[in-house]
């Protein structure tokens, strides 16, 4: 079933009032007490939902199980109407979008880790994307400014329903990374190659981000632009999944930002056998050039 634009916004609209509704319940839950639990990393179980090598995609608590039963609560209608298939990380994933033109892409609470820690970074992802992995629809909520975020497909970008358009009027670049990264041997090197580049561009320092979950990453780029966002491919499954960033590869497109993997390819946001993309990488930037640079960076690591 191909859908038309007006079915395009309707179904933003949907999305919003799911995303904002889950919202509001997750932020009645940020002073309580919560328990935690994980997710395996492997399992040949089929009935199992896996998460990845780092401790933020294993990590999971009884309001991300929450959240997602209230999004799909209020998407269930669309999904009969439009015949769609649905991809969600607290459910295994059951191929069909694989098989339908269309699929609901959702992360009812990205980014755990830091909401288990009190601190900002956390959001509600939802995104709607073509079986040939075109994500049509991105919607992001961030329950701690209560800012929603949203694009329709040549429809624009909107925040909090004004037409969202980046600023180039910060004085400093910003480096948004896994907290993960910090660990790893070529993290020094890369944040001093990118420093150089920051002030060969003439700003006056580089500021350091690495608290937020990816959505939230992603959409700190926009914000506090000139900046980036990168996962360097990996062996071991992980790097986010689909539903990771999906919504916001959306807005991305819709502002013709680069939202690529780390050779510079569009992401495979539907990959048939996999919903991880550790294998790929990401790399959200607001500038050609920063995207370029950042590549270049990795191409001389593999070296």
């Amino acid at each position: 079933m191909q859908l038309s634009q007006q079915d395009l916004h309707h179904l933003t609209q949907e999305a919003i009032k799911a995303a904002k509704k889950a919202g509001e319940y997750i932020s009645s839950y940020t002073s309580k007490h919560l328990k935690v639990n994980y997710k395996p990393s492997t399992s040949d179980e089929s009935d199992k939902v896996l998460g990845g090598s780092s401790l933020a995609s294993r990590v999971f608590t009884e309001v991300d199980i929450k959240s997602q039963e209230i999004i799909l609560e209020s998407l269930s209608a669309s999904i009969h109407q439009y015949d769609l298939a649905l991809l969600t990380e607290e459910q295994v994933d059951d191929k069909s979008r694989l098989n339908k033109d269309y699929f609901w892409c959702i992360d009812p609470l990205d980014g755990t880790l830091p909401f288990t820690e009190g601190r900002e970074g956390y959001s509600v992802s939802i995104a709607l994307v073509s079986q040939q992995g075109i994500p049509h629809i991105g919607v992001i909520y961030d329950p701690v400014k209560k800012n929603i975020y949203y694009c329709l497909k040549s429809g624009g970008v909107y925040k909090n329903d004004q037409e969202f358009n980046i600023s180039d009027k910060n004085q400093h670049f910003t480096l948004i990374t896994d907290r993960s990264f910090t660990k790893e041997p070529d993290f020094t090197q890369v944040h001093n190659e990118i420093e150089a580049y920051a002030l060969n561009k003439g700003l006056k320092n580089i500021q350091h981000i690495n608290t937020g979950g990816a959505a939230m990453n992603a959409i700190w780029v926009l914000e506090n632009s000139p900046a980036c966002y990168f996962k360097f491919p990996k062996t071991k499954q992980g790097g986010g999944s689909i539903w990771d960033f999906a919504a916001t590869t959306a807005i991305f497109n819709e502002l013709k930002l680069p939202a690529y993997n780390i050779f510079g390819k569009p992401l495979d946001l539907n990959n048939p056998g996999t919903t991880f993309m550790n294998q790929q990488g990401v790399l959200f930037a607001t500038d050609k050039s920063t995207q370029q640079h950042i590549q270049s960076i990795y191409a001389e690591l593999r070296k």
